[in-house]
């Protein structure tokens, strides 16, 4: 039944990208942000979203709740519909402007020739800070979870190691081996910090306790890797900017929960600079 409904998922979301390839990339762009505020409920608890909005902003008007809702699921659709216009990113064939602030510290990192840990968190367009630090010449492994949806992630897999970052590892403990592999090669690494992971460790975050990776603070402490905080915000519908924040170089005293509960402040100033476009939708706090 799962797979019958994964097929079904797969059609529509090819329709639409054939869609997309004709309408062209801002027009795209409107559409996808527009149809995610209709349908998004449909495919997340709307109960969820909520539930988790206010654990984070426990005075929130109800009010402001379905505002950043439906700024989420608006800049979601954006983020699905842009899928179609990767390739025209990476080369710089497409009407948007991307502004890179610190771009100055990515030239240093490229420089020593120092691997470094990049983390960041599912906001915006996320997708472009890994293709924009690749770009900047850094030799990078990024960490990701594969889609539920067999047919789709296939897609999604092939466009990340084309366009975004050619070096995908798969969460996991065959993936930690690659990451050593890689990390012993020295290459920098990126992965995403705001998703609840099973294997890792509670930590605070919006002052209430969450299962937290802890994967950027075990390379801190194991390789004396310097961790580097990336935002992206959406400055309006088809422009960007990608902050580059200054390496945080943490002390050998410093336990694997004191770094990873820092990384969560980092995390939690992100979210507070731009609530709508943070994904609300994932099962944080369970």
């Amino acid at each position: 039944m799962r797979l019958i409904k994964y097929f079904f998922q797969f059609l529509f979301i090819i329709f639409f990208f054939s869609l997309f390839k004709i309408l062209g990339f801002k027009i795209s762009s409107g559409i996808g942000g527009r149809l995610f505020e209709i349908i998004g409920p449909f495919f997340r608890s709307k109960k969820l979203i909520h539930s988790n909005i206010k654990r984070a902003f426990p005075e929130i008007t109800t009010h402001e709740t379905k505002k950043i809702t439906k700024l989420m699921w608006n800049n979601y659709g954006r983020v699905f519909a842009e899928y179609m216009f990767i390739k025209n990113f990476r080369f710089e064939k497409i009407d948007s402007k991307i502004e890179i602030v610190g771009g100055e510290i990515l030239a240093e990192i490229k420089k020593s020739s120092k691997p470094v840990v990049f983390i960041s968190g599912h906001f915006s367009n996320f997708e472009l800070m890994a293709m924009y630090i690749e770009k900047a010449g850094i030799e990078l492994s990024a960490i990701y979870r594969p889609l539920n949806n067999i047919f789709l992630n296939k897609i999604i897999e092939k466009i990340r190691k084309k366009y975004i970052c050619k070096n995908q590892i798969k969460k996991g403990i065959g993936g930690i081996r690659e990451l050593i592999k890689f990390q012993n090669n020295n290459f920098s690494t990126a992965l995403m910090i705001d998703q609840r992971v099973s294997e890792g460790k509670k930590a605070n975050f919006f002052n209430q306790e969450a299962y937290t990776t802890t994967i950027p603070a075990q390379l801190a402490k194991k390789f004396d890797m310097s961790i580097v905080p990336i935002f992206i915000q959406r400055v309006d519908d088809t422009n960007f900017k990608i902050n580059i924040n200054k390496p945080l170089n943490f002390l050998k005293s410093d336990s694997i929960i004191d770094i990873t509960n820092k990384l969560n402040e980092i995390l939690e100033d992100m979210i507070l600079k731009n609530p709508g476009q943070w994904i609300w939708s994932h099962n944080r706090w369970k």
